[in-house]
């Protein structure tokens, strides 16, 4: 097989003069996203030689200079003369856009790098890339300094007991020019990683950070099944996993489904090992069947009888994982973020009617326990939908909140910001501080109600949480619409002690619960006060943790004590005045600010459900094991 992959198999359609002008078309932006998406373009090369069965294992390696190492056991990137080009088959694939061997099929039958820019992209928008190919009983080497070959294909010394050995491996570093200053994160590959070994049993995917010496191995026999089992893990399930594969129409479908007595849905997507972030038309097809049969098993065995269920319903406590695999997928952009193939979705629907129906059939116990908890969502969305209509409502403040929302004027969304403040004294000096054009204030009383054990219906009887979803305009649950965000920037500013952390807590989980998008989005951001305040003389510093503390300290000479010395140890906004919080906290000018960013949707999952869910067990048993990487501790 390996010798039919060759130079002949490598088409062109275009050279790659644009990339480094409009990165952002290939690669979806020029931050930390974009950055990413450089190393899993390398990987999906490597997948795709797994899913063909030519590769079993795949090495990520961050090095100390920000650069990455991808490599694989693969068939290895042809390296024969490629006639139409007079170049090798390697710098073909390296230099020019949309080559590859995954435009007819014959080499590749599914593939998650289907665009053909993929690696080359990453050649374009790197500082330099080398690439290595075992192949051919030879290792073959090639070093590109910004898209440009700087040296031939040459042929490298190649070790005696390697010499049956194949693969490729591609190193490359960033362009700076580029990405400025952005540096790569373990835990963002590591969440690509573990995907996809969930999705291909049995391949093994290892991680070194050689920065941190950190290292993890991700191989999982299970697949799907693993997938759920992690997905669900402390938390309660309802039933044994429902695994179901089958193929029509040269799609391959395979998709795990298990409920658990938790009320958020948690459903992963992924054509051809991508993970579509944004669904598609398989995720269309899973959901409209998972609705249609359960409402219809529900009515043929008389489980249910007046109440219907809709989507909402049959999703609540929902763990999915939907894997196709498809020849030909069509993605929105080359970020591959959504399907637009319209026949998978009745593909997919109707592979899901029929094995979701025959496990309902031949385990009813666990179809009853499955709609029991349906048909409680249910109840509960009609009383959810009773309590926003009281949300809605146009003189809701007027009636309910009177100043408790400090507006602004700015009309532009784009540049207005709200800063969520818990108690009225912070508020008070909040509403003095800010500026009034384009920083609105919102104080909540007390700490609101910690939506992990609770349904939306008694959610929205929480007035503060009321006051929260009203002022932010964008509504909650089935009616959320991120177009209509009242603000940009939705900041939590809270004291810097346990009460704040806490308070903190309860708002982020709100918002992962509830108002997810504006998370995933970039639109929700934590306050950073100072801890200290040291004046000498007229000089005034501010610190804003222990360390930095120290250093103003030694940078001042002085210390703890000494005469004509004033140290301030802020227990909470309230005791900076107005002039002093904008300087430090809210000044976009001077101020310090952390965006809050969803990196790992099921590790995020997980953690909201052991700190702030029902079981005292696996929080207890994650306290024990952080316990020593907790640096400062107010009590």
């Amino acid at each position: 097989m390996e010798e039919r992959y060759s130079a002949k198999d490598i088409q062109v359609l275009k050279d790659l003069t644009a990339v480094r002008k409009r990165p952002s078309m290939y690669i979806g932006d020029t931050g930390t996203r974009g950055l990413h998406h450089l190393v899993n373009e390398a990987i999906d090369n490597s997948v795709d030689e797994a899913l063909i069965g030519f590769c079993t294992a795949i090495e990520v390696i961050i090095r100390r200079d920000n650069s990455v190492t991808v490599t694989d056991n693969g068939r290895g990137i042809p390296v024969d003369l490629h006639e139409e080009y007079n170049l090798s088959a390697v710098e073909v694939v390296m230099t020019k856009l949309h080559a590859g061997g995954k435009f007819d099929n014959k080499v590749y039958k599914v593939a998650g790098g289907l665009h053909g820019v993929g690696i080359s992209v990453v050649n374009a928008l790197s500082e330099w890339l080398e690439v290595e190919v075992r192949r051919n009983r030879q290792c073959y080497y090639q070093r590109y300094e910004r898209g440009k070959p700087v040296c031939g294909l040459k042929e490298l010394d190649y070790s005696m007991e390697n010499k049956e050995g194949t693969g490729t491996k591609v190193t490359f570093k960033p362009d700076n020019k580029i990405f400025g200053s952005y540096e790569f994160d373990t835990n963002i590959l590591a969440t690509r990683l573990r995907e996809l070994a969930f999705l291909n049993r049995g391949l093994s995917l290892y991680l070194k950070d050689e920065r941190s010496g950190e290292e993890k191995e991700f191989k999982y026999e299970g697949g799907i099944v693993s997938f759920l089992e992690y997905i669900n893990r402390d938390k309660r399930v309802l039933h044994r996993p429902i695994i179901f594969e089958d193929e029509k129409d040269d799609v391959k479908v395979e998709i795990g489904v298990q409920y658990n007595d938790s009320y958020a849905e948690n459903i992963f997507s992924f054509v051809n090992n991508v993970k579509t972030i944004e669904g598609g038309k398989h995720l269309s097809g899973f959901k409209a069947a998972l609705t249609k049969v359960l409402n219809e098993y529900g009515r043929a065995s008389n489980v249910l009888k007046k109440v219907g269920l809709d989507g909402d319903d049959v999703r609540e406590g929902l763990a999915a994982v939907i894997s196709v695999k498809l020849r030909d997928p069509q993605f929105e952009g080359q970020t591959k973020t959504k399907l637009g193939n319209s026949e998978v979705k009745g593909i997919v629907e109707s592979i899901v009617r029929e094995h979701l129906w025959e496990f309902l059939d031949e385990n009813p116990n666990d179809a009853k326990e499955i709609i029991r908890k349906a048909v409680e969502a249910a109840r509960a969305r009609e009383a959810a939908r009773h309590a926003r209509e009281i949300v809605r409502k146009k003189d809701f403040f007027a009636d309910s909140l009177p100043g408790k929302l400090a507006d602004c004027s700015e009309k532009d969304v784009a540049k207005k910001e709200i800063f969520i403040v818990e108690g009225d004294s912070a508020g008070g000096s909040a509403k003095q501080a800010r500026d009034k054009n384009f920083q609105a204030i919102l104080p909540i009383r007390g700490k609101i109600l910690n939506v992990e054990k609770a349904r939306l219906d008694k959610i929205l009887k929480s007035n503060e949480i009321r006051t929260l979803v009203t002022a932010l305009g964008v509504g909650i649950g089935e009616e959320f619409d991120l177009q209509k965000a009242r603000y940009n920037r939705i900041i939590i500013m809270s004291d810097a002690d346990v009460d704040g952390a806490h308070i903190r807590t309860l708002l982020l989980t709100f918002f992962f619960r509830y108002m997810q998008e504006l998370v995933s989005t970039n639109h929700v951001y934590i306050a950073l006060p100072p801890l200290y305040m040291v004046k000498k003389g007229k000089e005034m510093r501010y610190a804003f943790s222990d360390d930095e503390y120290a250093k103003v300290l030694e940078d001042l000479n002085v210390k703890e004590g000494d005469a004509g010395v004033k140290i301030q140890r802020y227990k909470g906004l309230g005791e900076m005045n107005p002039e002093q919080l904008w300087e430090t906290t809210m000044n976009p000018l001077t101020r310090g600010i952390k965006r809050v960013t969803l990196a790992d949707a099921a590790e995020a999952d997980w953690i909201f459900t052991v700190l702030m869910g029902e079981e005292v067990e696996p929080r207890r048993k994650f306290i024990q094991e952080h316990a020593k990487e907790v640096l400062n501790l107010d009590v």
